[in-house]
């Protein structure tokens, strides 16, 4: 089916991201030993308030039980944007940082819409979110990466904030063009009434949804193995609960491409 008939489409703004290519030198050989462990990163872009989201979002945690018996690992990031507010409910985990994330694979991918629901797998081959054959297609021939080996230590300085310091080595190669290192703290296990929207009447439920996204640091001229140690501290909604949480961390280059990412589960007394 055409995609089209699958997804909800907007048109894009006119600002974006300019494609920079990423400029990642070849792993070194020890790393290349390592490139059958790294695992994908699936993010995907949806909307509680696009009718054509929730069978996205089925998908999404089928992924994440293992439902498809992949070859390979994924992390995966549920981004939802803020553009279907308007059209009658308003997502309560919508973001416009999250839409702004989105405009830029707009750019880098070189599509002609926004639209949900929408895949990314690596930052490099993009796809409709309910098409779950093409999904498994994109996992499996995506370009791997070793997988970074940060170590994290929990803190709680207050009960609003959580603080994470993290440090390891990123396993791949940066050259001049530079790369950040982002970690999104996610929320699995939500389920929200819907009353009004193109959902209007449905239960829905979500999981992986990024609550919170922060840039560790940034890295230039970077060899493989060299460690890297930093800090990020997360605000806390209300509802906080870290036996349903989990971390991301993943290397991306300037043009949004991914070269390695990371799961790292959170303990369950901070």
């Amino acid at each position: 089916m055409a995609p089209r008939l699958w997804s909800c489409f907007r048109h894009k703004h006119a600002a974006g991201c300019r494609n920079v290519d990423g400029g990642f030198e070849e792993e070194e050989e020890e790393a290349l030993a390592a490139v059958e462990d790294g695992p994908m990163l699936v993010e995907m872009f949806t909307s509680q308030g696009c009718a054509t989201s929730p069978a996205a979002d089925l998908v999404l945690s089928r992924l994440g039980r293992g439902d498809f018996q992949l070859p390979v690992p994924v992390v995966l990031l549920a981004f939802h944007v803020d553009y279907w507010d308007y059209v009658g409910w308003k997502d309560p985990f919508g973001s416009s940082q999250w839409t702004v994330r989105q405009k830029a694979y707009v750019e880098v991918l070189g599509l002609d819409t926004l639209y949900t629901p929408q895949i990314v797998v690596q930052g490099q081959a993009q796809l409709t979110g309910n098409d779950d054959t093409a999904l498994v297609s994109a996992i499996t021939s995506a370009p791997r990466f070793p997988a970074p080996t940060f170590q994290a230590t929990f803190s709680r300085p207050t009960s609003a904030f959580l603080e994470v310091s993290l440090n390891g080595a990123l396993m791949t190669n940066v050259d001049n063009y530079g790369a950040d290192v982002m970690v999104a703290l996610y929320e699995t296990g939500l389920v929200t009434d819907c009353p009004r929207g193109e959902n209007k009447g449905r239960v829905l439920s979500n999981d992986y949804v990024v609550r919170k996204l922060e840039k560790l640091c940034t890295v230039t001229d970077h060899p493989a193995r060299k460690k890297v140690s930093g800090m990020v501290c997360f605000s806390l909604w209300n509802t906080f609960n870290s036996t349903r949480c989990g971390l991301a961390v993943f290397v991306q280059s300037k043009s949004h491409q991914i070269f390695g990412s990371q799961s790292i589960h959170l303990p369950d007394d901070i």
